[in-house]
């Protein structure tokens, strides 16, 4: 441990498996080094010091009895400290070496041990990083008049591929139950052909361990795995502990469920909405200790299957002790398996479950929209204390929330929160198909909910045709692209912002942990009209000096520009782009890199730029 002054000490260590590890701290005097330190004050004030050499010959020899390994050369030490000329004396007193292995011979009683082991878990860089993209496999078909079926799902690999994305998270697979089945924008009378929520799970076909059968079989699921491994996309699975009045479970154990006084099973509420076609699970049952196991039976089947990532749909609405006890266990046989909490809901209570072991968490960044309130809540996502424990996965929409800043807004804003997502946050996602396309009509005044769900309707995207296609697809593909290629996007940490003089423009940079790739963003706020203003740069924070001239390269149009100091000028017009990604160099290394890019045989061609839509607000 090393000394940070006023009897402050630190210590660090690496950690290079997957897993929990466990530490503690012990301390304890150190009387010989306590004697040297004191010896050479005396030998500065010209002190006779003939009695302490014979003490720390005393000391040396007294070690020497408490280990075998060092003894010899110990006692050989003190020997020094007798004999031989004053100068040899004094120079054996205080040779550092024999200092720092007498502070490692402490007597046992001297040793104070801090009584609590203390954890760290340890995951792969996937809890770190990655950009996340959601659909619905049902509505994966290319004909609109066809559920959709994994196999649909991996046709559509290479797509979400070429977008950049990590992982693919898709809505529940299981069957669905038909009592109380809701209908299109949440109708509580279903028709016979409505397909209902997948939320609703469990029917005669099987519950959370079973696969839908118009999406297809086991060994069609098993086949999308590896599909999906193979284009580098990792599979996401919903793990929503939650029944249809249809699940098996139902029947067979209908203690594990919450009864009205007329014996009925209380359905989900969350007033004033209701759900009728759910039944929570009561995990504080007398016959807990059976469910526990068998939903953490559930998640072992699905890792037996190859995924090792799950979605967990309301975890804030289960007892703290079960996810305590489950994902402990689960990582102990599975450590490369990761947890990302769907948890809105009040900040200690997700802060609570980051702490209990999961992996990200999701947060309030959909409903943080101005730049006092992005700086600040971004700042604390990132800092200590709860960059510790909690790594925050950015969403701007999810199937259940369509917040106020996108309902009826333009491409600009589309554009914007993503920009927002994919670089304030190193992990990210979007709700695919509706966010590319811009879904942007709420259910009603007030509402945070789609029109036209895709929770209670099989939905048809196109996203690939010429008319009508993805306006965002390359934006995304093209900033993922740049998430891979600089490392200060793909941490949390390093995360910082820079005064810029206007209230629509938010300025910050990311650093990576070497120091190597610094990254400074530019983000209008404002969808409609253009917004400039002049930086006022923390030039230390990027590891620049004052006056240094450092080149600013736009990795979203390619435009280099030269600035010196912290005050430059910058200028957005939402139309045309929504931010600027600047990589920063110093001109130093710019010139090293450009003539490196002379040297290359063949050039590179020129990056595609985003698309254009010069239409006006």
């Amino acid at each position: 441990m090393s000394a940070l002054g006023n009897d402050r000490w630190r210590a660090s260590f690496e950690v290079e498996a997957a897993g929990w590890h466990r530490y503690t701290v012990e301390g304890w005097t150190d009387p010989y080094g306590t004697w040297r330190h004191d010896l050479e004050k005396r030998i500065d004030a010209g002190q006779d010091v003939e009695v302490e050499l014979a003490v720390g010959a005393g000391m040396l020899r007294a070690a020497a009895d408490r280990t075998k390994r060092l003894a010899r050369s110990l006692r050989a030490h003190a020997e020094k400290l007798e004999e031989g000329s004053h100068e040899e004396r004094l120079s054996a007193a205080l040779d550092p070496g024999v200092a720092e292995r007498m502070r490692d011979l402490p007597e046992s009683w001297r040793v104070s041990r801090y009584p609590q082991e203390l954890f760290v878990q340890v995951d792969r860089e996937r809890a770190r990083f990655g950009a996340w993209y959601e659909m619905f496999p049902r509505s994966a078909s290319e004909d609109p008049d066809r559920h959709g079926t994994f196999d649909d799902v991996i046709a559509r690999l290479p797509y979400i591929k070429s977008l950049g994305f990590d992982v693919l998270y898709l809505a529940p697979i299981h069957p669905i139950g038909r009592a109380f089945r809701k209908g299109p924008n949440n109708v509580p009378d279903a028709d016979p052909d409505h397909v209902g929520s997948p939320w609703a799970i469990g029917s005669e076909e099987g519950g959370h361990e079973a696969i839908h059968p118009e999406l297809g079989s086991v060994e069609d699921f098993e086949r999308l795995v590896p599909a999906a491994n193979g284009e580098g996309i990792e599979i996401a699975l919903d793990y929503a502990l939650q029944c249809s009045p249809d699940h098996p479970w139902v029947k067979e154990h209908p203690e594990w469920f919450r009864h009205l006084p007329d014996g009925s099973i209380r359905y989900a509420e969350n007033p004033p909405k209701k759900y009728q076609d759910i039944y929570p699970l009561d995990f504080e049952t007398e016959d807990w200790r059976a469910l526990w196991r068998a939903c953490n039976d559930v998640l072992r089947v699905w890792i037996d299957r190859g995924v090792r990532i799950f979605r967990v749909d309301n975890p804030h609405t289960k007892p703290f002790a079960f996810w305590e006890w489950l994902i402990a266990d689960v990582k102990a046989d599975y450590p490369d398996v990761l947890f990302l909490a769907e948890a809105f809901t009040r900040p200690r209570r997700l802060e609570r479950l980051a702490k209990l072991g999961f992996t990200q968490s999701y947060n309030y960044f959909p409903w943080r929209n101005e730049k006092l309130e992005l700086e600040q809540y971004l700042t604390e996502l990132s800092t200590p204390p709860v960059v510790e424990y909690l790594r925050a996965n950015l969403w701007p929409n999810t199937p259940d929330i369509l917040t106020a800043k996108l309902q009826h807004a333009s491409q600009p804003a589309f554009a914007q929160r993503f920009v927002l997502a994919a670089t304030l946050g190193a992990s990210y996602g979007i709700y695919g198909p509706p966010f590319e396309l811009m879904e942007n009509a709420p259910r009603g005044d007030g509402s945070e909910e789609y029109l036209d769900s895709e929770k209670y309707q099989v939905r048809h995207w196109k996203l690939e045709t010429s008319a009508g296609g993805s306006p965002l697809r390359q934006l995304i593909a093209q900033v993922n692209r740049i998430r891979h290629e600089n490392r200060a996007l793909q941490f949390d940490r390093g995360l910082h912002f820079h005064s810029v003089d206007s209230p629509q423009l938010l300025c910050y940079s990311k650093v990576s942990p070497e120091r190597d790739n610094v990254v400074l963003v530019v983000v209008s706020l404002d969808a409609h009209w253009t917004q400039s203003g002049f930086t006022d740069l923390a030039l230390g924070e990027l590891g620049l000096d004052d006056d240094e001239v450092f080149e600013a390269h736009d990795l979203l149009t390619d435009h280099r520009f030269t600035w010196q100091g912290g005050r430059n000028y910058v200028e957005l017009d939402p139309w045309r782009v929504p931010a600027h990604v600047f990589r920063l160099t110093s001109s130093r290394r710019s010139e090293d890199a450009r003539t490196e890019r002379r040297n290359e045989q063949p050039h590179e061609p020129a990056r595609p730029q985003p698309e254009t839509h010069p239409e006006e607000p």
